[in-house]
C-alpha cells in the first residue's frame, strides 16, 4: 500500500486535536468529505486510549429523557429519568408513556436473579475417553483452577466450569462474576492464566482460549438457560383502567395480542416474543457508554403475561443476558458518565441498579408499543411523529 494512502498516526503522542485534524484533512483530500461537525467536540483526546484508535471526532446522537419511571427494585429505588439516544421519532415518547402506565400502577418490581460471564475453551485429545478423564480431573482440581484465574483479577470470581463432550473435544464454560464491569476481557485474561495453569499440570495437553461457546457477542439460545450477563427481570400488574384510561386498550385485547405475538414470535424463532426490548437497550448502552454489540445478547428474552381473574394484567420481562456495566470501557467518557450520572449509576457499587432500571425500561417500551399496536396509532404516530427527511 503507497504510503500516501495510509491513515496519518503519530506512533509517540497520537490521541491529540492536531492528530485528529489531520486526519479530518486526510480523509477530506481522500473522499471530500468534511467532517465540520464530527470534527467539533469538548472531550480530551487524551482520555481516549484504549477506547478508539484513529480518532478524527465524535459522533453526535441525539439524546432524549423519558420518564419519571417508578421502579421497586432491590437495588433501584425510587423514580428515575432515563436517557435514550436514537434518531427515532417517536421512542422516546412512546417509553414515556409506557412509564406513565407503570406509575399509575404503583411502579415496577425488578430482580436481578444471577449473573454470570463466560470464556470458554476447548480441550482437544487423541479420543473421547482422554477428553473425559480430563472432564473428571477438572472437577477434582477446581481449587486450583480458580486460585490461578483469580490471580489475574481483584475483582472476577470463578464460581464454576460446564463441560459438554463432543467427539475427542471438551469445552469448559468458565463461569466468572465481574463486579461493575462487563467483564468480558477480565474473564478472557483469567481464563488464559487458567488454562496455562492447566497445561502446567498436564504436559501436553493442548487448548484453543476460545471455542465460541461463550458466544461472546452472539446470540444462543445457551445463554437464554445460562446466565451471560446479568438475569434481570421486571414485573408488574397493569389495572384494567389505567390501561384503558393511558392506552384506550382493554386487558383481554392485549392478553389475546400477546398470545398471537408469542406463536407468531416461536414461528419466526425469534429472540424476544415481545415488542421490541432492542430499542430501549441500544438507546441506554448509546447514552451510557456501553459496548454496543452487547446488545445482540442482550435484548434476547421473555415477555410473560396472565390475565388475573379480575381483568388486570400481570407482565414481566425477562432478560436472561444483560451485559452492562458501570465502570471501565467507555462509561467513563464524559458525556456517557454525564447519562449513567442522571441515574445515580456511574461507578463501582451500581451495576445491579443500572440493569434494574434497563429492563423496566423495556417493560416501559413493550406496554407501550404493543398498546399503540392494538389501538391502531401505530402507525400514525410514527407519521406525526417519525418522520425526518431533511
Amino acid at each position: 500500500m503507497a504510503d500516501d494512502n495510509r491513515i496519518p498516526r503519530d506512533k509517540t503522542n497520537d490521541y491529540s486535536d492536531e492528530w485528529a485534524a489531520n486526519r479530518r484533512a486526510f480523509i477530506k483530500e481522500k473522499t471530500g468529505a468534511d467532517l465540520k461537525h464530527t470534527g467539533q467536540y469538548s472531550i480530551d483526546p487524551k482520555i481516549l486510549p484504549g477506547n478508539v484508535e484513529n480518532f478524527i471526532g465524535v459522533l453526535q446522537m441525539p439524546v432524549g429523557l423519558a420518564g419519571p419511571l417508578l421502579i421497586n427494585g432491590e437495588s433501584a429505588k425510587g423514580e428515575f429519568y432515563v436517557p435514550l439516544a436514537t434518531t427515532e421519532g417517536t421512542l422516546v415518547a412512546s417509553y414515556s408513556r409506557g412509564m406513565r402506565v407503570i406509575n399509575e400502577c404503583g411502579g415496577v418490581k425488578t430482580t436481578v436473579v444471577e449473573q454470570f460471564m463466560q470464556r470458554a475453551p476447548a480441550f482437544i485429545f487423541e479420543d473421547a475417553r482422554q477428553a473425559r478423564d480430563f472432564g473428571q480431573w477438572v472437577k477434582d482440581n477446581f481449587a486450583g483452577i480458580k486460585a490461578s484465574a483469580e490471580s489475574t483479577t481483584s475483582v472476577g470470581k470463578l464460581i464454576h466450569i460446564q463441560q459438554w463432550s463432543v467427539a475427542k473435544t471438551l469445552y469448559l464454560r468458565f463461569n466468572f462474576t465481574t463486579g461493575d464491569a462487563a467483564g468480558q476481557n477480565m474473564v478472557g485474561k483469567a481464563t488464559l492464566m487458567a488454562c496455562e495453569w492447566i497445561r502446567k499440570q498436564l504436559p501436553g495437553v493442548k487448548y484453543l482460549l476460545s471455542g465460541n461457546m461463550d458466544t461472546d457477542k452472539k446470540h444462543s439460545h445457551l445463554n437464554m438457560l445460562h446466565t451471560r450477563g446479568k438475569r434481570v427481570i421486571a414485573e408488574i400488574v397493569i389495572k384494567k383502567e389505567v390501561l384503558k384510561a393511558i392506552m384506550k386498550v382493554d386487558t383481554r385485547l392485549l392478553a389475546k395480542a400477546t398470545v398471537l405475538a408469542n406463536t407468531g414470535a416461536m414461528m419466526a424463532g425469534a429472540a424476544y416474543n415481545g415488542p421490541h426490548s432492542a430499542n430501549g437497550i441500544a438507546s441506554i448502552f448509546c447514552a451510557t457508554g456501553q459496548d454496543e454489540a452487547n446488545v445482540v445478547e442482550s435484548h434476547a428474552g421473555l415477555l410473560s403475561s396472565e390475565l388475573l381473574d379480575n381483568d388486570d394484567i400481570y407482565m414481566a420481562v425477562t432478560l436472561p443476558s444483560l451485559i452492562c456495566a458501570t465502570y471501565g470501557g467507555g462509561t467513563g467518557l464524559p458525556t456517557q458518565r454525564e447519562c449513567l450520572e442522571i441515574m445515580d449509576c456511574y461507578g463501582t457499587g451500581k451495576a445491579n441498579k443500572f440493569a434494574e432500571i434497563v429492563a423496566a425500561t423495556v417493560l416501559a417500551g413493550d406496554i407501550s408499543l404493543g398498546c399503540a399496536v392494538i389501538a391502531g396509532d401505530w402507525v400514525s404516530s410514527h407519521d406525526e411523529m417519525g418522520r425526518n427527511r431533511t
